[in-house]
């Protein structure tokens, strides 16, 4: 049925007109101005997307090759209780600003 509806120019100038009509001549210009830049756009963006796609795959493999090193320069102990003595004090202290925080907190919130 819709196939029938653009078999004819003269069926595609009559819904030209209509088109016309219904938005206006003023208004046309500026949709099919939005439309461009909308379709710009989207194939700019569909550009990035594939071109993201092919770095990202290196990138990925050399990552955890540079994360390790950071870790194993911030855990300096050797062996596991010294390990453990450094969290402890590290959870320590933590706890101590917290509560100093907290009790600053407390009390401007008590104002």
């Amino acid at each position: 049925m819709i196939g029938d509806l653009f078999d004819s120019p003269w069926k595609i100038a009559i819904i030209a007109v209509l088109i016309i009509v219904l938005f206006g001549a003023r208004k046309l210009p500026d949709a099919a101005r939005s439309l461009g830049k909308s379709m710009r756009i989207l194939k700019t963006e569909m550009q990035s997307m594939h071109d993201d796609d092919e770095p990202a795959q290196p990138a990925a493999v050399q990552a955890p090759a540079a994360a390790p090193a950071p870790l194993q320069a911030a855990t300096p102990p050797a062996d596991a209780q010294a390990q453990l003595t450094a969290l402890q004090e590290q959870i320590n202290s933590l706890q101590q600003s917290v509560g100093a925080n907290g009790a600053a907190t407390d009390s401007q919130q008590k104002r």
